[in-house]
């Protein structure tokens, strides 16, 4: 999986409701999804910001990767922080879209995968 960190120039970062009937129906998430047979990390998440959001990532850097066990599967998710895009993020899949501050990631309610990442961006936002 490839997921995009989308970082504002307030530092805010965006998160996007968990649509479907799922057991993380309602959860928050970092947009992004599966990395198709034939695809990079990279064109995945570009793709897929195209599908979700209607952007184009034009600056971004890989942030992680982690792999995490839920309890029916296990997934590996390269995040990237995407600094710069064309277009306005807008949820085309029906999703609500929400900038948060990194301080308020903590209190949001996002899948269990993304609890490193919460972390480690709290970490890099001590640091500059």
């Amino acid at each position: 999986m490839a997921a995009g960190i989308l970082v504002d120039g307030s530092g805010n970062v965006l998160i996007a409701e968990r649509l479907g009937d799922g057991p993380f129906h309602g959860m928050w998430e970092f947009p992004g999804g599966k990395i198709g047979q034939h695809e990079s990390a990279t064109d995945a998440l570009q793709r897929e910001l195209v599908e979700e959001l209607g952007i184009r990532a034009t600056t971004f850097e890989h942030f992680m990767n982690l792999c995490h066990e839920y309890p029916d599967r296990r997934v590996t998710i390269d995040f990237f922080l995407v600094t710069e895009w064309q277009d306005e993020p807008s949820g085309l899949e029906g999703q609500q879209l929400q900038w948060i501050s990194v301080d308020e990631l903590e209190g949001a309610k996002l899948l269990p995968a993304d609890a490193p990442v919460v972390s480690a961006l709290q970490g890099q936002q001590m640091l500059s």
